[in-house]
């Protein structure tokens, strides 16, 4: 048995590593080290501008808080919503990027001091693994001055290049927590609408990618009676396992991979987390390899489908701000949106309702708005250009946007807008000169 005893720490000591300036990054969502930024604000009297950074952050923590802003700052690749109260506080900021370049841009303009992450427990033979995420981690541990791994029985054990030997690591620290979950969107009527038109174009033997949240379960769901699908994908999801585990997901038609469901994190419930763990059937591997448009359409029949917060008449798509306040992140809408289309048959969906509920800043009440409108919010990020959009769905049908122009997809997207503001529309997209 590997003995890696000589390299545990307390948090005490760990915590005693900072010092002022220092540049520390954890893992994404539940790859996060929970023990360490739970503790982190206890030496906030003893530290100053200490950066932080995260992505998809779970979990809320004392240091994120207005009255530690002198000594913690923390950044972000991906806002979640306790990473929102932050940015609120102005003790956030964003990172903008394409996720399978996070890693790479990011190392361009900052240096990590210190990488803190969770892993499984070594095997006898001294490897843990960091299967949660791989999306900028192991890449990050390589520059880092300091690697501090928080190791945790409750952490799988996966394959893929998400490995890591203690000898590899400079302290550990010895943990028994659960792990972050996010619980699981039960499908709406508007989602179970969507996610069967879009379920309608995807065939036997097609690889699919999917993000979160009510849409993308749907759309799982509707995929049931399905056979031979292959995953690539970004994210694992609970809705996922369903599909491995119902005998639809084999990748036995994949040309990348062939067998294996293959992505760059984990994010869901314990159900999730156990059931990858010693599966050889999945693999977490470099978000740099996974994302990579040129990767993904190496998979012929590339399904991609992600949901967005507004999109234009001419398909510009806004999915990570309202307006110029940021909300998310662009995630890896771009490389996934793009990789499928370069793949061989492949398909790429965009997915959001017609409408939304909005607060009227004059009067307080909420009243109906179109998610599709003639212009973008001032100050909103476009995280996938009219360039790059292929399909859009909403409750009111699907269209095909590939290669129209401005005046043909002013119309397609028009109809599949909310009906009670199709006239306006039309109307503000002619005084606009679009059509």
């Amino acid at each position: 048995m590997y003995d890696y005893r000589s390299k545990v720490i307390d948090l005490k000591k760990a915590l005693s590593l900072v010092k002022d300036g220092c540049n520390i990054v954890t893992g994404l969502g539940a790859a996060e080290a929970c023990a360490f930024l739970s503790s982190l604000h206890k030496i906030a009297g003893k530290v100053r501008n200490v950066k932080v950074t995260t992505c998809l952050s779970i979990c809320e923590y004392e240091y994120t808080k207005p009255k530690y802003a002198d000594s913690f700052i923390t950044e972000s690749w991906f806002y979640s919503s306790k990473q929102r109260k932050a940015h609120a506080h102005g003790n956030l900021s964003f990172i903008p990027n394409h996720l399978h370049l996070a890693a790479s841009k990011r190392l361009w303009a900052a240096h990590p001091d210190i990488v803190v992450v969770n892993a499984s427990m070594p095997d006898k033979h001294g490897y843990m693994s960091v299967g949660l995420s791989n999306v900028y981690e192991k890449a990050m541990m390589e520059a880092a001055d300091l690697v501090i791994v928080e190791i945790n029985p409750h952490v799988p054990r996966v394959f893929g290049d998400c490995d890591l030997h203690v000898s590899q690591v400079d302290h550990i620290i010895e943990t028994d927590y659960e792990l972050p979950e996010i619980p699981d969107i039960v499908p709406g009527e508007k989602d179970r609408v969507i996610g069967k038109l879009v379920a309608d174009y995807v065939n036997d033997g097609d690889c699919i990618q999917l993000g979160i949240g009510g849409i993308p379960n749907a759309f799982a769901q509707a995929l049931m009676s399905k056979h031979d699908l292959g995953i690539h994908t970004e994210m694992l999801t609970t809705g996922m396992v369903d599909l491995i585990e119902a005998g639809v997901v084999n990748g036995s038609r994949k040309q990348r991979n062939k067998g294996k469901v293959v992505t760059a994190f984990a994010l869901g419930n314990k159900r999730l987390y156990d059931f990858m763990d010693d599966n050889i059937g999945i693999e977490v591997r470099n978000c740099a390899e996974v994302n990579d448009p040129y990767i993904i359409a190496q998979n012929d029949n590339q399904i991609s489908v992600n949901t967005t917060l507004e999109v234009d008449l001419t398909g510009q798509c806004c999915s990570e701000s309202l307006g110029s306040v940021q909300f998310s992140g662009t995630g890896g809408q771009a490389d996934t949106a793009i990789g499928a289309q370069m793949s061989k048959n492949g398909k790429s969906f965009i997915v959001l309702y017609s409408t939304a509920m909005v607060k009227n800043s004059h009067t307080g009440e909420r009243e109906e708005k179109s998610k599709i409108v003639c212009q973008l919010k001032a100050g909103a990020a476009v995280s996938l250009s009219r360039n790059d959009i292929d399909f859009l769905a909403t409750e009111y049908g699907v269209v095909s946007l590939r290669g129209t122009n401005i005046r043909e997809r002013v119309q397609k997207i028009i109809s599949v807008a909310h009906p009670m503001f199709r006239d306006q529309l039309t109307f503000d997209a002619k005084k606009l000169g679009l059509i």
